[in-house]
């Protein structure tokens, strides 16, 4: 028996290797201006997600509580009916005031998730948030569109990070056109 145990041992943990996927740290931006990173924001494109399933014209507003807390308000239309809207109100905060770019955001309690701000334009016109996990991630700007030279390039980071930029789903910002 004893002679099968180290072969045992060396199999599963190659299969356990094989089955999980190992990456690099996940880089986040070194500062925030909370102020600045404040108010609306247009979902641009997302890998997808059970909770975003079947929304379009997706928004996330952010703002700032009296306790140094962020309120989160996520806001979607209905995909087959877009005068049906859909909203999920939550929490952030950053846990580490030395590592700004990883925030955590809360829907229910006592239940929490990552908020990574992976990439911010320096006039806060854009940005990415993920998670490590590489199983979430958004592209979100200040307006309803974003050139697709910006969407290029973020598309290149992604697939640099160990994402997987072939599943971004593009949201129909559609509701919000004038």
């Amino acid at each position: 028996m004893r002679k099968f145990a180290i072969p045992l041992i060396l199999l599963f943990t190659m299969i356990s290797s094989c089955s999980n996927k190992v990456h690099a740290p996940l880089p986040v931006v070194d500062s925030v201006n909370i102020n600045r990173y404040l108010g609306r924001w247009y979902e641009i494109a997302r890998l997808p997600n059970r909770f975003e399933r079947g929304l379009t014209c997706v928004t996330a507003t952010y703002t700032l509580k009296t306790n140094g807390k962020i309120e989160v308000l996520n806001a979607g239309r209905k995909l087959e009916d877009t005068q049906v809207e859909s909203k999920a109100k939550g929490v952030a905060w950053i846990p580490n005031p030395k590592v700004p770019g990883k925030l955590k955001v809360r829907f229910f309690w006592p239940f929490s998730g990552k908020y990574w701000i992976l990439a911010l334009d320096k006039d806060y016109r854009w940005a990415m948030v993920g998670d490590d996990s590489r199983k979430y991630l958004w592209i979100l700007s200040r307006t309803p569109t974003l050139d697709q030279s910006t969407i290029d390039m973020l598309l290149k980071q992604v697939q640099q990070q160990g994402f997987d930029a072939k599943k971004m789903e593009f949201i129909d910002q559609g509701c919000f056109k004038n």
